[in-house]
């Protein structure tokens, strides 16, 4: 495990991943920040948005849903609300979620919708299509 960070992914309902990497890049609530092996100990809140880490010449892309981001000199350890890799997408579903989405936004106008939980609902469904078209 040398220079290599270990990186654990979980949710509620599973580990989504564990494994080593090279480098972690996660949607940080302040923006994006990268870790690498022997990065300074921090907690950060995640965004909904993509995260990713490379492997050598691999890189494996996630969506995430909020979330905290634990980071030490040797691990990453991400509790998310959701996350899933691109190739777990369901990109009919994550389309039909994005069409709900735009069309719950645009009646949030004349209706008594939640603009911020429709809005969220938008992020996530288009985090959601990124990643699974990676």
């Amino acid at each position: 495990m040398a220079n290599k960070i270990l990186l654990e992914v979980v949710t509620p309902d599973r580990k989504v991943v564990s494994t080593e990497a090279d480098v972690v890049v996660c949607p940080g609530v302040e923006g994006q920040f990268g870790v690498l092996y022997g990065h300074i100990p921090f907690l950060s809140a995640l965004e909904i948005g993509e995260m990713y880490y490379k492997d050598g010449p691999k890189t494996e892309y996630l969506a995430v849903s909020g979330g905290f981001a634990e980071v030490t000199g040797k691990k990453v350890t991400i509790v998310a609300e959701a996350a899933e890799f691109g190739r777990e997408i369901d990109v009919e579903r994550a389309r039909r979620a994005l069409e709900r989405a735009k069309a719950r936004l645009a009646a949030a106008k004349t209706e008594n919708i939640d603009w911020a939980r429709a809005e969220a609902a938008l992020r996530r469904a288009m985090v959601r299509m990124k990643v699974a078209s990676r």
